[in-house]
């Protein structure tokens, strides 16, 4: 990719970003009554629901904060990211301190998931606001949230198991890919913190030993969703499952901290796991990536499986080209053009701005929703937020 093509890269990426999908965000789901976010929005931005998702309070918080941090000192974006921050603090967590999965537009609870990934995107929301406003609040929740991420994660029976464990013992992955990503925004704005007694290193450390020992599978070509405590493969539909987008996403969160440590065989990891999910994932007759896949190249049980959702292909484009920086292996830069082509002709819509979320396997939609309590402002803005920046030297987050 030449200088001319890098800068206009950098420019599309950043003026999606500006101009379209903080602004839709702002205009249509920031409630100005009760505070926070509301994420269930219509082709148009018109609100289809006012529940509110916990974590999207976190995620859009981040987001917000993020964006005055590193684009530019916007009053509206820390409005925002305070909104979302003061409704957390209101309204996030029952009288015990686990947070909610789903509340109403007043805050009144609705629903607790069994799951803690609300307090670990309440964490990086914590830990970015301390940095934009200096408040040391904002640290030690930041801190709190992801203890008792790290708790009901990584305590044995801390949370009850999705099946009986004495049939089929099995661990994951998404808990510690997304502990990796949340321990790395914690340490990038409060410093060399310690969690639990160890360095946020030493905690990183372990679970990308986790990933390479237990769930990657250089024989077979695959990142493992689940496997067993020991890394065996559970030959059943959940145990064969593959998300690769999920594996994609791991795989740049492994190369960012590889180039932060000036580590090869980190960085190689990530490449590796980014190749065969490709591989895996691609769709070559009608392109873009498919959301599940089986290990044996079998029927998937879930009946979405060869759906093309947004945040795969948002996960793909910095992936492909943090690879392409780090190696300057002109495939990568091959596969980012591919899948930004792809994904910017079938999901962007030019009439209301942002992204659909959801598309047949043809790439035509499935559904003409901008918002959903799992899709708001996070996977696209920090795509786009996280590829002008490796395209803009030198204030790329990973130098």
């Amino acid at each position: 990719m030449d200088v001319s093509r890098q800068q206009n890269l950098a420019d599309f990426y950043r003026r999606t970003l500006v101009d379209d999908v903080l602004p839709f965000w702002l205009r249509h789901g920031v409630d100005t009554q009760y505070g926070g976010i509301i994420t269930s929005l219509d082709r148009d931005g018109s609100i289809l629901d006012t529940d509110k998702s916990i974590w999207f309070q976190g995620r859009a918080a981040w987001m917000y904060a993020t964006a005055y941090l590193t684009v530019e000192r916007r009053p509206e974006w820390m409005h925002a990211a305070a909104s979302c921050i003061g409704f957390l603090r209101r309204f996030g967590s029952d009288p015990t301190g686990k947070m909610y999965f789903l509340v109403s537009r007043e805050g009144r609870p609705i629903r607790m998931r069994r799951y803690v990934y609300s307090e670990s995107f309440a964490a990086i929301a914590f830990a970015a606001y301390a940095k934009v406003s200096g408040q040391s609040q904002a640290a030690e929740e930041a801190l709190r949230a992801f203890d008792r991420y790290l708790d009901f994660s990584f305590t044995p029976g801390r949370i009850p198991a999705k099946v009986d464990s004495n049939s089929r013992p099995m661990i994951g992955l998404g808990p510690r890919m997304i502990a990796i990503a949340t321990a790395q925004e914690l340490r990038l704005h409060l410093g060399p913190v310690r969690a639990r007694g160890r360095t946020i290193d030493d905690w990183i450390n372990e679970w990308i030993a986790d990933i390479r020992r237990l769930f990657y599978k250089p024989d077979l070509g695959v990142l493992m969703e689940t496997v067993e405590p020991d890394g065996a493969i559970i030959d059943h539909f959940d145990g064969r499952l593959l998300n690769p987008g999920h594996a994609i996403e791991a795989s740049w969160f492994i190369m960012h901290e590889g180039h932060l440590r000036n580590d090869r065989e980190m960085v190689r990891l990530g490449l590796n796991i980014l190749d065969c999910m490709w591989s895996r994932g691609w769709d070559e007759q009608h392109g873009g990536l498919f959301y599940f896949r089986d290990l044996k190249n079998l029927p998937v049980q879930e009946y979405w499986h060869d759906m093309k959702f947004w945040w795969p292909h948002n996960e793909a484009l910095i992936a492909t080209l943090l690879a392409w920086k780090l190696t300057d292996e002109k495939r990568f830069i091959d596969m980012h053009e591919q899948v930004h082509l792809w994904s910017f002709r079938q999901f962007a819509d030019p009439e209301h701005g942002e992204w659909y979320g959801y598309l047949h396997r043809d790439g035509t939609p499935s559904s003409k929703v901008k918002g959903t309590l799992w899709k708001g402002p996070f996977h696209l803005p920090r795509m786009l937020n996280y590829c002008q920046q490796l395209l803009t030297p030198p204030t790329s987050p990973i130098e």
